[in-house]
């Protein structure tokens, strides 16, 4: 997929629990959106595991799963050694098809594999209409109902298992781009309607937080309210991106602040090296640090590797299309990695 790139009113005098429920009613009718977004229900926790219980799954038949098999089966063994290493970690599952059979084929087998290990599967939903706004992974529905019916599915095949849903990648960030004309607040309709599903199904989501070199924190707090960050837990940055962690954790932290406190996640997957001003495969690009949860002390809920290391960005640098295995940049993922 394309980089995901450069990029209540408040109730006083009454109970918590009533300033929850009021809260959101007061949410749906008002007109002026308020600075901050109440805490979602079930956000009390500081303790990720509850959010993460039993920690991250890692796929069995991941894409370099599968890769590291056929290498080896090949003869190919230090070249199945490398590709192993991405296959040890836990990394996200993108649901991409508007086959709904086969999409809900899939978090059907993830969801046994990840209760059979008592560990939690995190997916990706990139299939909204005009995704990508035609670059490199354009693609997804054709009309706004069919990918509400879409996720409908999805939440409903995932309540009442651990599971997290990051929304949409790119979808809120790239907004205003002068190549891409997506109505913004149509965009944000949809999205809302899928945070609002997935919530009400006790689904935990994040929704597109862009990075830290795209949009400015109060632009993105603006467009994550439209897009019903109050019923979610939180955002995610840097997804298929290579900004080092401790600029993501700056930027995520002002978004947050503007967002009353929401959690985020950060994708690490591949910003060993840092970002040297391409997207798209770029040289030296590294395997960042494995994904972990956090400890919950902070906003931070974990690093994840949302972008599959060795998933191509797209036909640029001689890569294959986007999401296909390309593995001379997988293997020079692995060798750039710094020790320790």
């Amino acid at each position: 997929m394309t980089r995901l790139r450069r990029h209540r009113a408040l109730i006083a005098g009454i109970a918590l629990g009533l300033a929850v429920g009021v809260g959101l009613l007061v949410l749906v009718g008002g007109t002026h959106p308020p600075r901050h977004e109440q805490a979602h229900p079930w956000e009390d926790s500081a303790i990720n595991s509850a959010v993460f219980p039993g920690g991250l799954w890692v796929n069995p038949n991941s894409l370099p799963a599968n890769e590291a098999r056929q290498l080896r089966s090949s003869g190919q063994v230090s070249a199945a050694t490398a590709v192993g290493v991405i296959a040890s970690q836990p990394t996200a599952t993108w649901l991409t098809d508007s086959n709904t059979t086969q999409v809900l084929r899939t978090i059907r087998t993830d969801l046994a594999s990840s209760r059979a290990d008592g560990t939690t599967p995190v997916f990706v939903t990139y299939a909204i209409p005009d995704r990508d706004c035609g670059d490199y992974s354009s693609g997804g529905f054709h009309t706004n109902r069919a990918y509400q019916k879409w996720n409908d599915a999805i939440a409903g095949t995932l309540r009442g298992h651990p599971a997290i849903v990051l929304i949409e990648p790119d979808s809120i960030a790239m907004l205003g781009r002068s190549s891409c004309a997506i109505d913004t607040g149509a965009r944000l309709a949809v999205i809302r309607s899928a945070v609002q599903r997935f919530a009400g199904d006790h689904i935990d989501v994040y929704l597109d937080g862009g990075n830290s070199h795209w949009q400015k924190p109060g632009t993105m707090a603006s467009r994550l309210r439209q897009a019903g960050m109050r019923y979610a837990r939180g955002f995610f940055t840097n997804v298929s991106n290579f900004y080092p962690v401790d600029q993501e954790r700056s930027y995520a932290d002002k978004l947050s602040a503007l967002l009353g406190g929401k959690h985020f996640v950060i994708d690490v997957s591949r910003d060993g090296s840092g970002a040297n001003g391409s997207w798209c495969n770029p040289d030296g690009a590294a395997l960042g640090q494995n994904p972990h949860v956090t400890a919950g002390s902070t906003q931070l809920d974990a690093l994840l590797w949302v972008k599959t290391p060795g998933a191509s960005d797209g036909t640029c640098d001689n890569g294959p299309p986007a999401g296909h295995w390309f593995e001379s940049y997988a293997l020079a993922l692995v060798a750039n990695r710094l020790p320790g």
